[in-house]
Parts: C-alpha cells; structure tokens; sequence
C-alpha cells in the first residue's frame, strides 16, 4: 500500500474518531443542559439535541411556523411536527396565530420554554467562545483550509443523504 492510500486511511479513521466524540459531546451537552434545567425549572424526561434546538430555533424566530422551522433546521416537517408535539405536550411550546392570518399556526415559546432557551443560549455562547479561543492557534490560510473542507465534508453527506432519498 503507498504513503497516499496510508494517509488516507489514517484520515477516515481520525473523522470516525472526531464522529464519536462528537456523538459523546452532544451527550453530555444535552446531559448539561437537562442538569441545569432542573436546577432551574421543573423538567421531568430527558431531551434530545433535536428538541433542543427546536426550542432554541423557535425562540430565535417565534413567531415561526412549523414549515419555517423545518427549513431552518434542514429536517423534514414530519420530523419537526413530531418534535414540536412532543414539546407543546410538554408546555415548552405554545400555538399562536396571527392577528391577521387565523389559518397558519405558528409556536411561541412558554415561560418555561423560555427559560429552557435562555439556559441553552447561556451554554450555547460558552461552547462557541471555547471554539473560537480551539481555533485561534490556527493562521488565515489555515483557517480557509479548513472552511474549504469542512464545506466538502457537508457537500459530500449532503449528496449522498440526496441519493438515498432519490433511491
């Protein structure tokens, strides 16, 4: 095998490696945030990060709909109907319509919910922050190499998520 096809390799097992880790991150943020939730606010189950950030989408944008979500998040509206079921069960979500548009639903969040979002925001910031201060050991030109592959990374699952669905 040549030094090409070695470095490969090496490479698809460091991204498994980054894929994991990144799957445990997101455990344990969530595992964050639920701890700090309920030190805050009664909140009974657990969360997951698709819940999460549908909370946190809805308080960026509320007044939004169910469609506008679903874009937002690049997910499917039957999966953002569910989520959103889930959390208006919940009362972290509320339907609201407009003064001047009674036919489409659109979520607010609860003061509960918004409580939720402002525990996920303060976390959110401080993740951000330790990225941030991760990448500045890196030069410009370092910085646009790892732009451009982590577009060719998303383009590439991107593409494949697309045969899947033509399939």
């Amino acid at each position: 095998m040549d030094q090409h096809q070695i470095s490969k390799e090496y490479v698809y097992d460091l991204f498994l490696k980054f894929f994991h880790q990144m799957e445990q991150f997101e455990e344990h943020e969530s595992e964050l945030l639920l701890e700090e939730l309920r030190k805050t606010i009664a909140i009974e189950g657990s969360m997951n990060m698709t819940e999460i950030h549908v909370i946190a989408c809805v308080g960026q944008h509320e007044p939004i709909n169910l469609t506008s979500v679903a874009e937002k998040m690049e997910l499917s509206k039957g999966n953002i109907s569910k989520v959103t079921n889930k959390l208006l069960k919940h009362g972290w979500l509320r339907k609201t319509q407009l003064n001047d548009n009674k036919k489409e639903i659109f979520f607010r969040l609860t003061p509960t919910g918004k409580k939720l979002f402002a525990v996920h925001e303060k976390l959110h910031e401080k993740a951000q922050e330790q990225f941030m201060g991760f990448l500045s050991q890196y030069d410009g030109s370092e910085l646009a190499f790892i732009k451009k592959l982590m577009l060719d990374i998303l383009a590439f699952y991107e593409q494949r998520i697309m045969r899947k669905a033509l399939d």
